[in-house]
C-alpha cells in the first residue's frame, strides 16, 4: 500500500493497560520468564530527565531486564508516531540479533495500533503548498481552510478543530498530493493485525481499584519531587517541547509554576485528569480486537499474575 509504514512484529508479544495498572512489574517478570528484552510502550518514557511523571522503571528494574526505547530525546525535542516506529525496528532488529523476543510494555493506545496495524505515512511536505495554505489562513482566518476540508473530507474534518491549522493543513496536502482524502487512507489500517492474534494482554482492573491506585500513584509522584523535576527542567535554559508539555503531571505543574492553580489543587487536578485518561486508555484497548484482558485485583501480587499469564494465556510463547 501506498504511504505505509509498518514494523514486523511476527514474534514479539504485548502487555499494555491503563496508567498504574502495574505493567511494569508484571511486564518484568513475564521478559525474565521468558528471555525476552522490553520495549516501551510510552509516549513520554522516551524524555530524558521526566523520570518522576512518566513512573520510568527504575535502575533496579532495568538492571532485571534489557529496556529499549527510554531516554532516547532532550525534553526540548519533539516526537512523532512515525520517528517511533522507526526506532521500534531498530530495536527489534538489535533483540533479534540476540536471538531474544520482544515484549513491549506500555499504554500508548495510538502507538499500539500503529505497531498491530501499521500507519498511512502521507506524501512528503510541499513547503510551498503549505506556505500558501498558511497565508490564506493568515488573511481569512482558520475557520476558512477548516471549511474547505469539510468540503473536501469532512470524516476528517470532524476529528480537527476548526483551529488546529497544521493538522487541517496537513489534511489539505494530503488531498492535494494524493487525490484522496485523509480519512480514506486512514481507514486502510482499521483491520484486526492476524499476526498479533493471542499476543496482545490489557491488564483490567476493577475501576474503584484501578483509580484508587492512580490517586496512590499521584501522591507518590509529588512526594517523590515531580515539582522539583519540573523545576530542573526548565532550568536548563531551553523551552519544553510541545510534546513534553502535554504529558501528565508536567502540564500542571507548570501552570502551577505560573501560578494559575495552588499546591493542593494541582495534586487533585493530575488525580482527576489521570483518572480520566485511564478511562480514554482502556477504551481505546476495547475498541481494538487483537487485545484480551486479563482481570486482576487487590493483593496485587506481580509475579503471580505474571505466572498466570503464562499459565492461562501465553503457555504456548512460554514453552517456545
Amino acid at each position: 500500500m501506498p504511504y505505509e509504514k509498518r514494523v514486523d512484529i511476527q514474534d514479539a508479544l504485548f502487555l499494555v493497560g491503563p496508567t498504574a495498572s502495574g505493567k511494569t512489574a508484571v511486564g518484568i517478570c513475564l521478559a525474565e520468564e521468558l528471555r525476552a528484552e522490553i520495549v516501551s510502550l510510552d509516549s513520554m518514557a522516551v524524555y530524558k530527565g521526566m523520570d518522576i511523571g512518566t513512573a520510568k522503571p527504575t535502575a533496579a528494574e532495568r538492571s532485571r531486564v534489557r529496556h529499549h526505547l527510554i531516554d532516547m530525546v532532550e525534553p526540548w525535542e519533539d516526537y512523532s508516531l512515525a520517528r517511533y516506529l522507526d526506532d521500534v525496528q531498530r530495536a527489534l532488529t538489535d533483540i533479534r540479533s540476540r536471538q531474544q523476543r520482544a515484549l513491549f510494555v506500555g499504554g500508548t493506545p495510538l502507538y499500539l495500533k500503529a505497531l498491530l496495524r501499521g500507519m498511512f505515512e502521507g506524501p512528503g511536505a510541499d513547503w510551498e503548498f503549505r506556505e500558501q495554505l498558511r497565508a490564506w489562513a493568515n488573511a481569512h482566518g482558520p475557520e476558512s481552510l477548516h471549511a474547505r476540508l469539510i468540503s473536501v473530507d469532512p470524516d476528517a474534518a470532524r476529528k480537527i478543530h476548526p483551529h488546529d491549522l497544521r493538522r487541517i493543513i496537513r489534511a489539505l496536502e494530503v488531498y492535494e498530493k494524493t487525490g484522496q482524502p485523509l480519512s480514506h487512507w486512514q481507514r486502510q489500517f482499521d483491520h484486526p493485525s492476524e499476526v498479533a492474534k493471542g499476543r496482545v494482554l490489557v491488564l483490567d482492573w476493577p475501576r474503584d481499584s484501578l483509580y484508587e491506585r492512580i490517586n496512590r500513584r499521584v501522591n507518590q509522584m509529588f512526594a517523590e519531587g515531580l515539582v522539583e523535576e519540573v523545576k530542573s527542567l526548565l532550568g536548563r535554559g531551553r523551552p519544553l517541547s510541545h510534546t513534553a508539555r502535554q504529558a501528565l503531571g508536567y502540564r500542571e505543574v507548570l501552570e502551577y509554576l505560573e501560578g494559575k492553580h495552588s499546591y493542593e489543587e494541582t495534586v487533585e487536578l493530575v488525580k482527576t485528569r489521570t483518572r480520566q485518561f485511564a478511562k480514554r486508555q482502556l477504551t481505546w484497548f476495547r475498541h481494538l480486537e487483537e487485545c484480551r484482558f486479563v482481570p486482576v485485583s487487590e493483593p496485587f501480587r506481580p509475579e503471580e499474575v505474571a505466572k498466570r499469564i503464562l499459565r492461562e494465556y501465553w503457555s504456548v510463547f512460554s514453552r517456545e
